[in-house]
Formats: structure tokens, sequence, C-alpha cells
């Protein structure tokens, strides 16, 4: 039989792209689908701030952070929390990746022409013991370009492998199924859709215009997740996680249905921990969307005051950035969905960032002058045009003017003034003198130990009430929809297994469509700037293993 291609790769995404320019350094030939139009090409990826976890860089060192692979390996199995039978290969993929991360990982990059911003970024910084959740130090690598510089060396790599005659891409493609011919999974089936002008991350036609079948030795999925499709996430909840929310706002565009998951699961794919996802509690409306209920997330410092909806302060160690899931549990068991930030002027100017390639201008055009502007800004520019449009947030010189603001954009009046003035008050007093009971104080002392958070991350401990840190700031925060951390079970060469554990002939999966690596690397919890590293590295590997299979 006369296949149409070695090998298809289905989603044009990070590790599609990181998949299929490996198959072009085999030599291999490729058709790379996509529902989406070709200026969509990168998927998500683009709209990323480029966060990447490395362990023991030069980065690192040259800000005197001791890292190690131990240390790496026991956070990231701290965080996962591995406990089920089918966690048997998320685990050792778990380990290839931080094997990964600690190794060749930034080499590799780097010889593409990747490079990184000096200062190393500290999330998920977790706050309970030393084998629990979080990283034990900083590890969040931001790439100077943020999401477009990441995606445009792989870009750059697959169209030298169209130029080579090698890659044929095929856009406006959606699959509808796979099946064999013979023994093997060999057949991709679906509709071509109408072409579509539309700007990167709007919703695209769905209007078919025509049929396709395409024949190759191997598929690799490498489809994404289902953070766009709000249904799918809610029939996937967790009970663990309390109800599922209501109100949800969208950090990735609708057309991450997966849609192909289940396609793929239809073919005899084995789709495990389903019920593992990463969602966010710092989402706030995007004033300027781009795709329908546009969200965007904040990178919050550790000073900004977390208050849930009835204005009770968040229980330790619920900080801003240290444990998403833990408060995300935390929130859905209070009744609501909603929670509030409050602030002042002096904090969000130093403290907040905005996740995305689109809210970080200076970071993705690669301008050292105004990445300097930035620092020097009483407010980022970005951040600044949220505080004048966005609708979660209020500005007020008084505290009883902020309490009035904060009620008027819920359904319920539910913040008391007095309450909320007492809980601020004690706060306040607290930095007053080097001693402390107050475990955020004692974080956020803590946090400027570390150079990267005292010269750009964390405002100087100060009264939130002083009236010279103002004016007082109150943002309204969201369950942010993002990432699937379950996915097609796979082998530590991608393969997709079945249910009884054996391979799924012929058809690989890669990025977050296989859990990024194995049906799950994460686990329950991700330590952040892992990712985008495993789009990278389970899409590499699909490349590699397919490379060799069809050889």
């Amino acid at each position: 039989m006369a296949h149409d291609a070695d090998v298809i790769v289905i989603g044009a995404g990070l590790a599609g792209l990181a998949a299929t320019a490996e198959l072009v350094d085999a030599g291999r030939k490729v058709i790379l689908l996509d529902q989406e139009p070709e200026q969509s090409m990168g998927g998500q990826a683009f709209w990323s701030f480029g966060g990447l976890f490395f362990v023991d860089s030069p980065e690192q060192r040259r800000l005197r952070i001791k890292d190690s692979h131990a240390l790496a390996l026991q956070d990231w199995m701290g965080t996962a929390g591995f406990d089920r039978p089918e966690d048997h290969w998320p685990r050792k993929w778990a380990e290839a990746y931080v094997d990964f991360a600690a190794g060749e990982k930034r080499a590799w990059l780097h010889r593409q022409g990747v490079r990184f911003f000096p200062v190393v970024g500290w999330a998920e910084r977790g706050g309970y013991d030393a084998n629990g959740h979080g990283n034990s130090v900083p590890r969040f690598h931001i790439t100077w370009g943020t999401g477009p510089g990441l995606v445009e060396p792989f870009v750059r790599r697959v169209r030298a492998g169209v130029a080579r005659g090698l890659v044929e891409l095929r856009f406006r493609h959606r699959v509808t199924g796979l099946s064999r011919s013979a023994g093997a999974v060999d057949t991709v089936t679906g509709e071509v859709l109408e072409a579509s002008d539309i700007q990167r991350g709007q919703a695209s036609s769905r209007e078919v215009t025509g049929a396709f079948e395409l024949t190759a030795q191997a598929v690799i999925v490498t489809s994404g997740g289902i953070g766009g499709n709000h249904d799918l996430v809610r029939a996937n909840w967790p009970e663990r996680l309390g109800r599922a929310p209501e109100k949800m706002i969208s950090g990735v565009p609708a057309h991450v249905d997966g849609r192909m998951l289940a396609i793929a699961e239809g073919a005899g794919a084995r789709l495990i921990n389903r019920d593992r996802m990463w969602h966010y509690t710092e989402g706030i409306q995007n004033w300027n969307p781009i795709w329908h209920n546009h969200g965007i997330r904040v990178l919050p410092g550790p000073s900004s005051l977390w208050f849930d909806a009835r204005g009770n302060r968040l229980p330790v160690p619920l900080f801003p950035g240290f444990d998403t899931l833990g408060t995300l549990e935390h929130i859905m068991k209070t009744g609501y969905d909603y929670t509030w930030f409050v602030l002042d002027q002096k904090i969000i100017g130093k403290e907040f960032a905005l996740s995305g390639s689109e809210q970080n201008p200076d970071l993705t055009g690669k301008s050292i002058k105004d990445v300097i502007g930035r620092a020097r800004a009483d407010v980022p520019g970005p951040v600044k045009a949220f505080m004048d449009h966005g609708v979660d947030f209020v500005v007020e010189k008084d505290l009883g003017a902020l309490v009035r603001g904060m009620n008027a954009l819920t359904k319920e009046p539910l913040i008391d003034e007095a309450a909320l003035r007492r809980e601020i008050v004690a706060r306040d007093r607290e930095i007053a003198n080097p001693f402390t009971k107050d475990l955020q104080v004692t974080a956020m002392r803590g946090a400027r130990r570390f150079l990267g958070d005292k010269l750009i991350r964390t405002a100087a401990p100060h009264r939130i009430l002083d009236p010279k840190a103002g004016p007082l700031i109150a943002v309204r925060l969201n369950i942010l929809t993002r990432k699937t951390l379950g996915g097609l079970e796979t082998d530590l060469s991608s393969r997709v297994l079945t249910e009884g554990g054996s391979p799924l002939e012929g058809v690989y999966a890669a990025g977050e469509a296989a859990g990024f690596g194995g049906g799950g690397v994460h686990g329950y919890r991700s330590l952040e700037g892992t990712f985008l590293g495993g789009c990278l590295f389970s899409g590499r590997t699909a490349g590699r293993a397919a490379a060799k299979a069809v050889g």
C-alpha cells in the first residue's frame, strides 16, 4: 500500500511542531494537520509567558540559587503525589523529565537560538514541609521573546522541512476518525473546513466544505487538552476540588475542545487521569479580549492580602503564588466562584505581572529599553490598562469607597467594611517590627532575601493603609481554565497504550493530549514552567520514536 506520508501529525501546537521538526531531521515525510488556520500555528504556546523549568541553570547560579537534580526530583514527586496504579508511566516520565530539565534541555534550546531573561521567577512556592508541594528554589525561566520566541525556532525548522519537500501543511483539516487498514492504525479521516482569515485566537468557522482520508505508517496525536470546553471541564471536575464553578473564564480559545482525545479513545487508546486538571484562581477578564470569555492570569508577588467572597482571609499557606490547586480547592468549598486581592499601588506596581505574550510587550519584543522602563514605572503599562479599564478592578483612595466598589461588582454585598478594616489593620501592625506571627509577612520578608524578588517582584513591606502607598486597589479574581493534566497513556517512547497495556500500533501522542507525557507527568499538581517544556520533551520524544519506527 502506498502511503500519503511516513507520519501524520495531528495538531500544529508546540508539541506537534517539535515532533515534526524531529521527523524532518530524520528525513521522514510528514503531513501536519490542524483544524485552525495557518495563522494559528504554534497553538497555545504562542500566547504563553514562555516560562520554562530548568534545574541548576546558569541563570540560577548567577543569582546564587543552589539547585540540584535531587532537590528538583524531591519537589516534583512531592508535588505530583502519584498514588494510582495508572501512575506507572507518568512517574517514569516525571523522572525522565527532571533528567531532561537538569541536563540537555537548556543547551538544546540554546543551540536553536532560544535565550532567557536573567531574573529567575519563583512560582508555586508551596508552604508545606520539605516533601510537600512546591518549588524549594526559584526555577521559572522566562524565554526572551516569551511564547513567540519559543515557538519561532520550531516553526523555522518545520518550514525548512516544507522547503525540502518533506512536510505538507494542511490547515483547516479537522480529524474525525482514526482507523486501520492492516494491523496498525494507519488511516486518518476528517472534514475540510472553509478557509478563514480570522486573527490568531479568534473563533474560526466550522463550515464543512469537503472530506479527506490520509494514510501513513504512524500517527502522532498532539491536539491539546480540554480547557476551552467548559462543559467537558465540568464533566471531569473532581470531587476533591469541591463543586465545579458556575462561572469560569477561558485562558485558552474555544478550539481547545478535547475532541481528539475522544477520537483516539474510540480507536482503542487508553485515556487516564481525566479528573486531573490545572486551573488558575487569579483570573481577570481581559478588557481587550481576543477570544470569547478571554481571561488573563495575574502572576502575583507575595504581598497582596487574599480574601474569600465574604471577606475572610484565606488560610495559611494559601498566599499569592504558593499553591494554585490548594487554593482552588479552598475557594470551591466556600460556595462562591471568586475571591479578592486587596492591595495598594505600591504593591501592584512592583508585584503584578500578567501572564501572556501580548501582556508583556517588552519581553515579547525583546526590548531591553522597555524592560528597564517597566522596572522604573510606578505601574507597568499593561497593568495600568487593567486598572483603568478592567471590570474586575476597584481603585479608590479610602477603604470605605473601596468596599462600596467591591460590593457593587457582586450579586450580594458580602464585604463588611469594619471586618475588612480589622483584618488589614491587624496585618499592618505586624509590619511595624522585625517579629511577627503573621506567616504571610514572614514569607514576604523571606522572598526579599532572593535578589530576583527584591529587585522586581516583591515590594518592601509596608502598611497597606498608609496613604503614601495608595490608592487602595481591590481585584476580583475568577477561576480561569487552562490545562489538562491527564491524557492518553504513553510509554517512554510516546507510544499510545491500550486498556490492556500494549501499544496501540502506529499511534503516538505528545503534549497536553498525553498529559505532557505518560498520561499525567504532573500527577495532581504542577511546579509551573513545566507545560511548555513538557510539550517540547514529549514532542521531541514522539518525533524521534516515530522516525525510528517508520525507518
